[in-house]
């Protein structure tokens, strides 16, 4: 095990994180190494991304099970994504969790011969499938009563994942409707938010037991998170044959160009350029949703931090804010809509985080400006649906009054309009509950 305190530690996990290239892991070197704990830490940014400079700004004592827990969860993110069909995926969901005993571990995380990575980061989380014995070597050094709580998030999370694989198999391939994808986030992130719910709670008061009104809100901000990751791989989930919003079911299995922060792309052909433009209309359906979800994560830092006493918790919380609330200003640039600020960089964020450690009013202050902004940018982009809908209510009935006017002309033949109105993302009669 690595023999430097984490508190030592931590700045050079820090400065990594900042200049590592996440697109171009370090596979061999990744294998190289054979001491656990350093493995975890090596393979975390690749792993969970932004969120592994949110897990190393933790106590000390919270961190590693954090990281642990975190890589728990991608390995079951890895068995639903590297699958090659869905007996494989359920087999291999209910393999992994039932390994979970109380505070044990029981046999081997199950393989992934027949996985077929499309990129760098696939093929880092199938090398960490491969290294899953140094992850629970880590596991098992925790305490007790932490190794419980990691159980209990890695059944409940497969579970979810299991039911939701099975609902995109029999809805081919899409989720339909904000019910579904709440369900479905609940499942991915608002587990990993109830476990650092319950964590905390259990280090600092002794209870690890949630209220339904703390279950609630930890459900609601993992949805607030979970849409980020939703919102960002529309395109890479739509050539793996995955949509999270019904207008995509016709460009399942397409490559589509892809939008960036400078924009949406232009293409002269017709056909590319409206599946272009339901793309970004789903996109900006999917940023709604998860804006109007904002205050949930006020009332989560509410539940976390007390603000008596410096916090390294509280740092933790208010960059993974900071990351998120600029995923999506970015996001609605995507979406040909004006960003609520201007474009933050990395190190500024993490500066800011680190001040909150001491300054718990401030804090306060800008965690509550940020989600007002977010909840804000939410009414206005739901102002905007609504007008499009409006918009195109009042031209079919133009065009139906008048035969001879161009049947093209309509909202949905230009960029501006939302496709999303013609086709409503809701189960239809014929779709399985949700």
């Amino acid at each position: 095990m690595a023999s430097l305190p984490f508190t030592l530690r931590r700045p050079w996990l820090l400065l990594r994180d900042l200049t590592l290239n996440r697109d171009k892991p370090d596979l061999e070197g990744l294998r190289r190494i054979r001491d656990p704990e350093r493995f975890l830490w090596a393979i975390l940014p690749h792993a969970a991304r932004s969120f592994s400079i949110c897990i190393t700004l933790l106590p000390a004592k919270s961190a590693k099970a954090a990281a642990v827990a975190y890589l728990n969860c991608r390995i079951l993110d890895s068995y639903e994504d590297l699958a090659p069909d869905l007996p494989a995926q359920l087999a291999a969901l209910e393999r992994y969790a039932a390994r979970f005993v109380g505070d044990a571990l029981v046999g081997d995380a199950p393989p992934l011969p027949d996985a077929q990575p499309t990129d760098e980061r696939d093929r880092a989380h199938l090398l960490l499938v491969e290294r899953c014995a140094a992850v629970d070597r880590v596991f098992l050094s925790l305490p007790s009563q932490v190794r419980v709580l990691i159980g209990d998030l890695v059944r409940a999370m497969a579970a979810g994942m299991a039911r939701d694989a099975q609902l995109f198999h029999a809805q081919g391939g899409v989720l339909r409707g904000d019910e579904q994808r709440a369900r479905y986030a609940a499942a991915v992130l608002g587990e990993p938010m109830r476990f650092v719910t319950r964590l905390t709670l259990l280090q600092r008061e002794g209870r690890s037991e949630l209220s339904p009104s703390e279950h609630d809100t930890t459900m609601r901000a993992g949805t607030f998170f979970q849409l980020a990751n939703m919102t960002r791989d529309v395109e890479k989930d739509l050539e793996r044959g995955i949509a999270y919003h019904g207008v995509l079911a016709e460009d399942l299995g397409e490559t589509v160009p892809r939008a960036t922060r400078h924009g949406v792309p232009h293409v002269d052909a017709t056909v590319e350029q409206a599946r272009i433009e339901r793309v970004r209309a789903a996109r900006e359906h999917l940023l709604r949703q998860a804006l109007h979800e904002a205050p949930a994560y006020g009332e989560l830092l509410a539940l976390l931090d007390t603000g008596k006493r410096p916090g390294m918790l509280r740092a933790s919380a208010m960059l993974m804010l900071s990351f998120t609330d600029r995923h999506y200003r970015g996001t609605a640039v995507r979406c040909a809509r004006e960003a609520w600020g201007p474009r933050e960089s990395v190190p500024a964020l993490v500066r800011r985080a680190l001040v909150a450690v001491f300054a718990p009013a401030r804090a306060r202050r800008e965690a509550s400006t940020r989600i007002a902004r977010m909840t804000a940018a939410a009414q206005q982009l739901t102002a905007c649906a609504e007008e499009h809908i409006d918009t195109g209510t009042r031209q079919l009935a133009a065009s139906r009054n008048n035969p001879s006017a161009d049947p093209n002309a309509g909202p949905s033949a230009g960029p501006s309009a939302d496709p999303s109105a013609d086709h409503p993302d809701t189960p239809s009669s014929d779709d399985p509950a949700s």
